[in-house]
């Protein structure tokens, strides 16, 4: 590895924890202000019926949903539906890490509740501005970043902590 190739890994890792530690602040603070919809479904549903209202798309799989032909059809959908509506999308790995911010179950508990469908979570606008915080800008300059390089759906891995 050249000088350049290792100062660039760290300077891209770095990036990474930056974002997705600023993706996890996002997340608590929308759930706290209700300003989440979690789940494919829902959030197709969201997305019909009010599409200026959201701000950031998620999108989450673990190597175990990469061959779910479903759900790449519904991201595949989504992904244009965004793209069309000038909404920022994120693709994140690290389904557990996402349940743990969110305060969710990753498996189903004793009463036999499923956990909620995380593979698709939607940010809205918040009523207040207190929501539009330094971690919303620094997750939409990544997607923006992501963009300028013609990669038009950037990928996270969400860290376990």
């Amino acid at each position: 590895m050249t000088l350049e190739e290792v100062v660039g890994c760290n300077i891209t890792d770095k990036r990474m924890e930056t974002v997705g530690q600023a993706l996890e602040e996002l997340l608590v603070a929308a759930q706290r202000q209700d300003c989440l919809t979690v789940g494919v479904y829902e959030s197709a549903k969201l997305m019909n019926v009010d599409p200026d209202s959201v701000v950031l798309c998620i999108l989450a799989t673990d190597e175990e949903d990469e061959d779910d032909i479903a759900l790449q059809i519904h991201f595949t959908l989504i992904q244009a539906f965004c793209c069309d509506n000038d909404i920022n999308i994120l693709r994140v790995s690290g389904m557990r890490r996402l349940a743990q911010v969110l305060g969710e179950p990753s498996t189903a508990d004793s009463n036999a509740n499923e956990p909620k469908d995380l593979h698709c979570i939607l940010v809205t606008n918040p009523h207040v501005d207190s929501l539009k915080c330094q971690a919303l800008k620094e997750v939409g300059n990544y997607c923006e970043e992501s963009r300028c390089k013609n990669q038009w759906v950037p990928y996270l891995a969400l860290q376990e902590r």
